[in-house]
């Protein structure tokens, strides 16, 4: 459906030139919501608005369902409104001149006589009903709140009916409560419509509950791609481990490698032996850095059993209510780790306890 190959940008700039995007391929099934996910400046929207033809990247080829949108080989540059997309953008655009209807109306007006007027406003009135917004045709768009003016926006993006939907950041103008809501509501459209949607978000929440293949950036190249669960579960590098939830770091070195073909090993660390999984290509005495979610990190009551693995000594530093847990970091010999309890267990701070790092949750990644 869109396939991006070998996409390249430069800006120049008054301090010399920026190389923004930097050979990005990208294949997204038809019917996928694909997910770019990087911190500010890592050419996720870059790439984005060169789908969308507002930027002429520098090189490579872009195809949108199965036409050839940009090609610098065969220097061919379609416009944005010969290309089969809806666009909602991070300040969603809205013509504060028009009304709500007028809005939605204005792609299809563009589209010089191809719609009658009963046409253009059967597929307004549908896209508003698709958004929520049906009896809002004649509210002047400024007076909607900002949930309406991020479902205007959308509503806009979709009367054309386009087979892709391309969202820059749609939700973050919007309050905690609301982006909550209109995330699963913008997921449940797109899902329900079949539209190859492409989403950009700095936000991990909105990547790991909404797409269904994430790619995560990072100085304007693509460092991972997978399902949220492979991101989560199986982050490639520090860099993708640290932007995706919360995670503690463990350095060491590789003391032994698994038998038998085991992809487990032990690695030596300032707070002893540790089981964990261990890259293909590790060797012993290589540098290495666990990784281990707070979650999945154990307080061991009672006395442990002697054939435990992964047990250490640890003292309570701090102890932090968080409503739905209790977050605490404690200190080993010579680093600290955080944790995730229920809520309602007992642990305060200055208490020694014993925590299990189950050797499943322990990755290890070549430092």
């Amino acid at each position: 459906m869109i396939r991006i190959s070998n996409l390249h940008m430069h800006y120049h700039t008054s301090e010399g030139s920026v190389h923004a995007v930097r050979g990005i391929n990208i294949d997204v099934e038809h019917g996928r919501f694909y997910t770019m996910l990087g911190p500010s400046g890592c050419g996720k929207t870059t790439t984005l608005r060169s789908v969308a033809g507002l930027e002429r990247p520098s090189q490579g080829e872009i195809t949108i369902d199965n036409q050839l949108v940009y090609s610098s080989d065969r220097h061919l540059m379609v416009p944005p409104y010969r290309r089969d997309i809806g666009m909602v953008f991070q300040s969603y655009a809205i013509w504060p001149h028009m009304d709500v209807f007028e809005n939605v109306a204005f792609p299809l007006r563009e589209m010089k006589g191809r719609f009658s007027g009963s046409e253009i406003r059967e597929k307004v009135l549908k896209a508003l009903d698709l958004v929520q917004l049906s009896g809002y045709e004649d509210r002047p768009a400024p007076f909607l709140s900002g949930g309406q003016q991020q479902r205007l926006a959308l509503a806009r993006a979709l009367v054309r009916e386009p087979s892709v939907l391309l969202l820059d950041e749609p939700l973050s103008n919007l309050d905690a409560r609301l982006r909550e809501e209109t995330r699963t509501e913008i997921r449940d459209l797109v899902k329900r419509l079949g539209i190859t949607t492409v989403y950009v978000t700095h936000d991990q929440l909105e990547a790991l509950t909404m797409s269904d293949v994430i790619a995560v950036m990072n100085q304007g190249a693509i460092v991972q791609e997978g399902s949220p669960l492979e991101i989560y579960r199986q982050p490639e590098t520090r860099f993708v481990a640290d932007f995706i939830g919360l995670t503690n770091f463990i350095d060491g070195r590789v003391k032994t490698l698994g038998s038998n073909g085991s992809e487990f090993g032990l690695v030596e660390t300032s707070s002893g032996l540790l089981k964990s999984e261990l890259p293909q290509s590790a060797k012993v005495g290589d540098a290495v850095v666990i990784v281990v979610r707070l979650e999945d990190v154990n307080l061991i009551t009672g006395v442990p059993n002697a054939d435990q693995e992964n047990v250490l000594e640890a003292k309570v530093v701090t102890a932090m209510f968080m409503g739905d847990t209790k977050e605490c970091r404690v200190r080993l010999r010579d680093s600290s780790l955080r944790l995730k309890l229920h809520p309602s267990t007992e642990i305060g701070e200055g208490e020694s306890i014993r925590i299990k790092l189950p050797p499943e949750h322990c990755r290890a990644l070549m430092a």
